[in-house]
This record gives structure tokens, C-alpha cells and sequence, in this order.
């Protein structure tokens, strides 16, 4: 029997059925390590080259961030205008809250602004996964998006009206 690798991102790629190549390890590593942001493909790939001066062409990227959405380990929102949005998904994660501000159309993570109130919706997330998986549904997770403003939104507008 095979003994997973010592690299946790290597581990998590194997326990996924994926296989371990470069370019998988450097974008689930940038993903985990960035994990209260979302990233659109455009910033990924910025981002990505950025950092490591090497980058991924585009085709790559698209298909890796795919095939890592696929097995759950990146998380796929998509904005009021259409464009996708990804961001590292524990897999502990039942319901990923956010807020999706509908000016600046900034992505904000809600668990540590719900705090306590994080555990209701955990199990909420929890009995409607159940029901659903009760009814045959497979390989699910639940994604909850709040669209609004933000508060500095909200204060420009506000001071523009004054």
C-alpha cells in the first residue's frame, strides 16, 4: 500500500484523485493559502504570475480550477453579472456564507461576522443536505451568498447625497 506524501498539498491533491503537477500544487497552494478571498480566472492568473514570475497559461488554469471545483476543493460563485468567482473550500464546510456587494462587487467571507450565530447556519446547511442526499442527491455543497451594499459603498453613496 502507497503511504500519502509528506506535503499537505500533495496529500489533498492525492486524497482527491488528482494528480500532483506543478501546476496543480502551485494553484490549490496560492488558493489555500489566500483562503478568505476569491479569486476570478483573470486574477488567479495575475496573481499567480505575480508571485511566481512563471504563471499558468490560460487554458491550464481554466481546466485546473475546474477540475479542482470538481472534487470540492475550490468553492464556484457566481456574481450578479455572470462572472465566476473561486475560492478554497474546507472540506469541514458545509454552507460557505458571503456577502456579495452589488457596487463594487467585492466578495466577502460571513463566518467571522456571524460568529456564534455561524453554528445555526452550519446546521441548517447540515438538515438541508441531508434531505436532499435523503432524495438521491450526491457530492453536495451548500454556497450562501447575502447581495447588497457594503458599508463603504453605502457611506460613498451617502456622502454623494449630502
Amino acid at each position: 500500500m502507497a503511504s500519502l506524501p509528506d506535503d499537505p498539498i500533495d496529500a489533498l491533491l492525492t486524497a482527491h484523485g488528482l494528480r500532483r503537477t506543478q501546476a496543480a500544487r502551485l494553484v490549490l497552494g496560492w488558493m489555500l493559502a489566500h483562503a478568505d478571498t476569491s479569486f476570478t480566472h483573470a486574477q488567479l492568473q495575475l496573481a499567480l504570475h505575480d508571485e511566481t514570475a512563471q504563471g499558468l497559461d490560460r487554458v491550464t488554469l481554466y481546466r485546473l480550477v475546474d477540475r479542482l471545483t470538481q472534487v470540492g476543493l475550490l468553492l464556484c460563485r457566481v456574481d450578479v453579472h455572470r462572472v465566476r468567482r473561486y475560492q478554497a473550500m474546507p472540506a469541514s464546510v458545509q454552507a460557505a456564507p458571503h456577502f456579495e456587494c452589488q457596487n463594487c462587487h467585492r466578495d466577502s467571507p460571513l463566518a467571522g461576522a456571524l460568529k456564534k450565530n455561524s453554528r445555526d447556519l452550519e446546521k441548517a446547511a447540515q438538515t438541508a443536505i441531508e434531505a436532499l442526499k435523503a432524495l438521491g442527491y450526491t457530492d453536495l455543497r451548500m454556497d450562501v451568498a447575502v447581495r447588497g451594499i457594503c458599508l463603504d459603498c453605502a457611506a460613498d453613496e451617502a456622502s454623494r447625497a449630502d
